[in-house]
C-alpha cells in the first residue's frame, strides 16, 4: 500500500470511529453528533443567524443548515427568530431543554477527547494538525475549522499571551 493511500484510509478510519463512538455517547440523549454540534456552537456562541451557523459546521456542507435546525426546534433545543423587518434573517437561540443537551453534550465530547488525548501520547500533536490543516485548507470543512479555531483563539488568548494594552504598545 502506498503510504498516502494509508494516510487517506487512516483519516477516514479515524473520522468514523470517532463518529461512532460520538454517536454511541449522544444517543442516551437522543441526539446525533450532527445534532449535537449545533447545540455546542449556539452553546458558545448564540445568537447565531442561520447562515453563521451554517459557516462554523464541520457535520454539514454547505452554508444553511436548514432541516438540521428545523429538527432542533421541533425538539424543543432551539428558538428560531424571525426578524420583523427582514424576513430572511433568522437568530437562533437555545431553550433551556437545549442549553441542558448542550452541557450533556459537553460532557459527552470531553470523554471523546481524553479517549483522543489517550492515543496521542508520545506522538506530536503540532504535526499532526498541521499536516491536517494544509489537508483541509481552502475547503468547506476546513474552513470552518480554522473559523472556529481563529474565534477561539480570540475568545481565549491563553496564559502565554500579552494583555492587549500592555505597557509600551
Amino acid at each position: 500500500m502506498e503510504p498516502v493511500e494509508e494516510v487517506r484510509l487512516l483519516v477516514l478510519a479515524a473520522q468514523r470511529e470517532g463518529n461512532r463512538a460520538l454517536a454511541s455517547e449522544l444517543r442516551p440523549l437522543g441526539l446525533t453528533p450532527s445534532q449535537g454540534e449545533v447545540l455546542r456552537l449556539l452553546a458558545e456562541r448564540q445568537p447565531l443567524s442561520l447562515s453563521g451557523l451554517g459557516a462554523l459546521l464541520v457535520c454539514e456542507s454547505g452554508s444553511n443548515p436548514s432541516r438540521l435546525v428545523d429538527r432542533l426546534v421541533t425538539a424543543g433545543f432551539v428558538h428560531r427568530e424571525v426578524d420583523a423587518h427582514d424576513r430572511r434573517h433568522v437568530e437562533l437561540t437555545l431553550t433551556d431543554a437545549g442549553r441542558r443537551a448542550a452541557e450533556g453534550v459537553a460532557v459527552v465530547e470531553g470523554r471523546l477527547h481524553a479517549w483522543i488525548a489517550e492515543a496521542a501520547t508520545g506522538h506530536d500533536l503540532e504535526q499532526v494538525r498541521g499536516f491536517l490543516r494544509a489537508l483541509v485548507t481552502g475547503r468547506g470543512a476546513g474552513d470552518a475549522v480554522a473559523l472556529r479555531a481563529s474565534a477561539a483563539a480570540d475568545a481565549d488568548p491563553g496564559p502565554d499571551s500579552e494583555p492587549a494594552h500592555s505597557p509600551g504598545r
